[in-house]
C-alpha cells in the first residue's frame, strides 16, 4: 500500500511538472492557429519591407480588386489599399514585389486571349497606376531580378521572359522555357500536372523555384507546393530530393489542397511559407491563407517544420494589434472590406453617415451585381435596416455566382425567398418601404429573418441548404460571399449593419 502511494504521488507530481511547463511554453511562446486569413484569400503573394509584411490574392471576378493587406506579425491582417478599380475579367495569381522604391503588382487576366498586367505605385497604400497591359500569355507571373541585374518574369508551364527596365513592358523574343518541374509520383491522386504558380527567392547563394503543382482544386490531395533550385537565374534547376515542401496526404486531414506557396523571412532571420488550402467540409469558404514555418538545411534546402497544420505554430514576434477587419464593416469601405461582383460602377453607391445608399440594377439577384464582404466563418449572421425608394428589391443575399445564390429581400408589395436566382412570395409588406432583414449561415444551412423595428424579429419558414456551392461542382473559382443587392428601378439604403459569429 505504501508503494503505492508513493507511485500515486510521484505520478501526480509529474503531471503537475508537465502542466506547469505546459503553462510556462504558452506564455512565452507566441503561437498562432491556421488560417491565417479565414475565407476566401486564394494564391497569396507577400513581401517584407522592414519590419512591415504586404500581401495581396487573386481577386477573380470580385471589384474593386486586389486589396493590399499589411501586418507586422504576419498573423494578423488588415486591408490597406486596392489596387485595381477596373474590371479587367478574373484576375489569377498577382505578385508583389519592391523594386527601386517602387511596388510592383504583376498578375494574370483570364479572358480570350489570357494577358497579363502590372501596376505600379510609390507605396503599398497607394495610389496605384492604371493597369498597363504586358501583352504576354502564360499564366501566375513572377517577378525577379537575375545576377546580371535584369528583370525577368517567371511564368506557368515554366517559362521566363525579360522585362524592361523599368519592368512595365516585355523585351520582345525573350519568351523561353526553363523548367520542366517536379515529376509528380504515379499514385498521386491529382487534379493534373498543372505546372503553375512560380515564386522565385534568391537566398545565399541559390536561386529557389517554387511551383505550384497537382492542381489547385478537385481531391484533397491534389495541390503542392515543389522546390528547385540553381545557382544562377539562367538554370540548371535542379529539383529538392525531398519534395514536395507543402503537400496533404490525406482527406482525413483539415487541409485540403495545399499549395501555391510563397516564401517570406522575418527580421530576425526566420522563414515562413504562406500558402492557401480548402478546409474539409467547407469548401464553400474558398481557399483560405495559411502558414507555417520553414527552414535552410544544412545542405542547402528548404525543409518544412512538420506538424499538423491545424495545430498551434510558433509565430514571429511582434507588437501588432490591429482592427479585426469585421467590426469595420459597418463603415462600408469599398475595396477594403466590402468588393462588387465583376460590375462596379462608383457612381452607383455612396456612403455617409454609416449608411450606404445604392442604386437598383438587374432583374434579379444574379444581375444586381451584389456588393459583398469575407465572412471567413462557419457559423454566423449579418443583418441591417433597409429603405426601399421607388420600384426595387432590395435585400440579403449567400452568393456563388450569378446562378447559384440564396437569400431574402422585399419589395412594396412581398418579401421574398431568394433561391438560384429566383424568387418566391413569402408574404405581404402592404406598401412599406422601410424594414430590417437578416440572414443566418449556420454549417451550411441558410435561414432568413425579417423585423418591423429591428427589436422583435420573425424567423421565415424556409431553409436551404448549400455545402454543394463551391468550385469542385460549380467551377468559377468562386466561394459564398455575404453581400447585400438591389434589383428592379430605384434605389435602396442599407444602415445599421451587423455581423456577428454564432
Amino acid at each position: 500500500m505504501t508503494c503505492l502511494i508513493s507511485m500515486a504521488r510521484q505520478k501526480v507530481g509529474k503531471i503537475a511538472a508537465f502542466c506547469l511547463l505546459t503553462m510556462t511554453l504558452s506564455v512565452s511562446a507566441q503561437t498562432f492557429t491556421n488560417p491565417i486569413l479565414s475565407g476566401d484569400y486564394p494564391d497569396p503573394t507577400i513581401l517584407r519591407d522592414g519590419e512591415d509584411y504586404y500581401m495581396t490574392h487573386s481577386a477573380f471576378d470580385y471589384q474593386p480588386g486586389l486589396t493590399v493587406m499589411h501586418s507586422r506579425d504576419l498573423v494578423h491582417w488588415e486591408p490597406v489599399s486596392c489596387a485595381l478599380k477596373e474590371y479587367l475579367g478574373s484576375i489569377w495569381a498577382p505578385d508583389i514585389k519592391k523594386y527601386k522604391g517602387k511596388y510592383y503588382i504583376y498578375f494574370t487576366v483570364a479572358r480570350r486571349p489570357r494577358t497579363n498586367y502590372v501596376v505600379v505605385a510609390d507605396s503599398p497604400y497607394g495610389p496605384w497606376s492604371d493597369p498597363i497591359d504586358l501583352k504576354l500569355g502564360n499564366i501566375d507571373p513572377c517577378h525577379v531580378v537575375g545576377e546580371d541585374g535584369k528583370r525577368y518574369l517567371f511564368l506557368s508551364g515554366g517559362n521566363r521572359v525579360e522585362l524592361t527596365d523599368d519592368g512595365l513592358s516585355v523585351v520582345p523574343g525573350t519568351l523561353e522555357h526553363v523548367y520542366d518541374g517536379w515529376p509528380l509520383p504515379d499514385d498521386w491522386i491529382v487534379e493534373g500536372f498543372s505546372l503553375e504558380g512560380p515564386k522565385v527567392y534568391r537566398i545565399g547563394k541559390y536561386y529557389y523555384y517554387l511551383s505550384a503543382e497537382g492542381g489547385t482544386a478537385g481531391p484533397a490531395t491534389s495541390h503542392a507546393v515543389v522546390v528547385a533550385r540553381s545557382e544562377s537565374i539562367d538554370g540548371p534547376w535542379e529539383n529538392m530530393p525531398t519534395n514536395p515542401l507543402i503537400h496533404t496526404a490525406s482527406d482525413q486531414e483539415r487541409w485540403w489542397s495545399r499549395g501555391h506557396g510563397s516564401l517570406i523571412d522575418t527580421p530576425e532571420g526566420n522563414w515562413y511559407c504562406v500558402y492557401h488550402a480548402y478546409e474539409k467540409d467547407f469548401l464553400t469558404l474558398g481557399r483560405q491563407t495559411l502558414m507555417e514555418p520553414v527552414h535552410l538545411t544544412a545542405d542547402g534546402w528548404l525543409k518544412a517544420d512538420g506538424g499538423d497544420a491545424s495545430l498551434p505554430m510558433a509565430q514571429p514576434t511582434a507588437e501588432w494589434t490591429p482592427i479585426d477587419r469585421h467590426e469595420r464593416l459597418g463603415e462600408f469601405r469599398i475595396g477594403l472590406d466590402w468588393k462588387f461582383y465583376k460590375a462596379y460602377d462608383p457612381q452607383r453607391v455612396q456612403v455617409r453617415d454609416g449608411a450606404l445608399t445604392m442604386r437598383a440594377q438587374g432583374t434579379d439577384c444574379g444581375s444586381s451585381a451584389p456588393l459583398m464582404f469575407v465572412a471567413g466563418s462557419h457559423r454566423y449572421e449579418f443583418e441591417a435596416e433597409v429603405d426601399i425608394v421607388g420600384e426595387a428589391k432590395a435585400g440579403l443575399t449567400l452568393y456563388y455566382n450569378s446562378q447559384f445564390n440564396v437569400g431574402i429581400c422585399f419589395d412594396l408589395q412581398q418579401r421574398y425567398r431568394v433561391r438560384r436566382n429566383e424568387l418566391s412570395r413569402r408574404g405581404q409588406t402592404n406598401g412599406t418601404t422601410h424594414l430590417w432583414l437578416r440572414l443566418r449561415n449556420d454549417n451550411h444551412v441558410v435561414t432568413g429573418f425579417w423585423s418591423e423595428d429591428g427589436i422583435t424579429w420573425h424567423r421565415e419558414g424556409w431553409a436551404q441548404e448549400i455545402s454543394g456551392y463551391h468550385h469542385n461542382t460549380l467551377y468559377d473559382f468562386q466561394s459564398v460571399l455575404p453581400g447585400l443587392f438591389v434589383q428592379g428601378d430605384g434605389y435602396a439604403t442599407f444602415r445599421h449593419f451587423k455581423y456577428r459569429e454564432i
